[in-house]
């Protein structure tokens, strides 16, 4: 019984072992529990280029009250002690490997090591956001926190955010996290504006030094023609809408629409064309017919019976127009 407890021991350890010494990044997390991020269980910070550090200390005048900063090549210049590497060291081991160096100089050196600026902690910010580019975490920051550094999100801006990660950092504690096709990059998405409403808190995850946050222009529906209220209709967390939906978001109908000639322009895949649907809306109102799902990208072009004599063509013609004047108006 022992040799075989000896037996199992030795391959648990070797499996252990070899899931240790692989190169491929661990597979994404998706137990809910094992998910959960704190504060507490990242790593301590590590200076990095361009970081400013402040050395405060008993009998160190030499070294001043000013901030160092953290050279690109990851080094910092200092009196008596000439050039350091600080890149790659947390606070605490900066400040051991410099007492280390002061004993040549002092009898018991006593000093502190903080950071006057954070720099070398990157997240790029990009998409449907005020401000979008380069921020800085400077210290630990949650996805609401970044999105706000970055001017927050734009009135067009979709629901989704979609972050990617280094798959050396871990993967990234969200159910629906995933590598990408080489394997180099999670990537998982979450419902930004479900946490911003308070629903969701637990999505509102840390962001790592040089993780990416996408965030989306929202789908769009456009109605055109004789409605009170012509424009595009974001859909929000909503994946469609009918007719009637986007009819009631117009406002209505002009009393010189023609409703049995109304038409949905819907784009084909991969081409600029545009299918025609024809559409009763008098029908619709009446209950004679379905309420139609739209889809993003969609045209609901409601013609007068000035522009119905006009033909269909020139109808289309004017509808492509207006669309692309009110995407680029976006």
């Amino acid at each position: 019984m022992r040799r075989v407890a000896l037996v199992w021991l030795i391959a648990d350890s070797l499996l252990c072992w070899a899931g240790w010494a692989s190169d491929k990044p661990p597979a994404p997390i998706h137990d809910s529990a094992q998910a959960e991020q704190t504060l507490d269980s990242l790593p301590s910070y590590i200076l990095g280029p361009d970081d400013q550090i402040m050395i405060r200390g008993i009998d160190l005048e030499e070294i001043g009250d000013k901030p160092i900063a953290v050279g690109t090549d990851g080094y910092i210049s200092l009196p008596l002690l000439g050039r350091l590497k600080a890149a790659g060291m947390t606070v605490a081991q900066l400040e051991t490997e410099l007492k280390k160096q002061l004993v040549k100089y002092l009898h018991n050196p006593q000093l502190s090591v903080t950071i006057s600026e954070f720099r070398s902690q990157p997240v790029s910010v990009i998409g449907s956001v005020k401000n979008p580019g380069i921020v800085q975490l400077q210290g630990r920051k949650t996805l609401v926190e970044v999105l706000s550094m970055a001017g927050g999100l734009l009135p067009d801006a979709g629901p989704q955010a979609k972050i990617t990660r280094q798959g050396v950092k871990g993967s990234i504690p969200l159910k629906n996290c995933v590598w990408d096709p080489t394997q180099r990059y999670y990537i998982a998405e979450v419902n930004v504006k479900s946490i911003i409403k308070g629903l969701n808190p637990e999505n509102n995850i840390l962001i790592l030094p040089n993780d990416i946050v996408s965030v989306p222009k929202a789908d769009v529906i456009y109605v055109m023609g004789d409605v009170k209220k012509a424009g595009g209709f974001i859909l929000n967390e909503s994946e469609t809408l009918s007719v009637l939906q986007v009819i009631s978001l117009a406002e209505g109908f002009e009393r010189t629409a023609a409703l049995k000639s109304a038409r949905i322009l819907r784009g084909e895949p991969g081409t600029p064309s545009r299918t025609e649907i024809p559409v009763n809306l008098k029908d619709i109102l009446a209950g004679k017919a379905p309420n139609l799902p739209l889809q993003s990208d969609d045209i609901l072009f409601v013609p007068s019976s000035f522009v119905k004599s006009l033909g269909m063509r020139t109808v289309l013609s004017a509808a492509q127009l207006a669309t692309y004047a009110a995407i680029y108006a976006h």
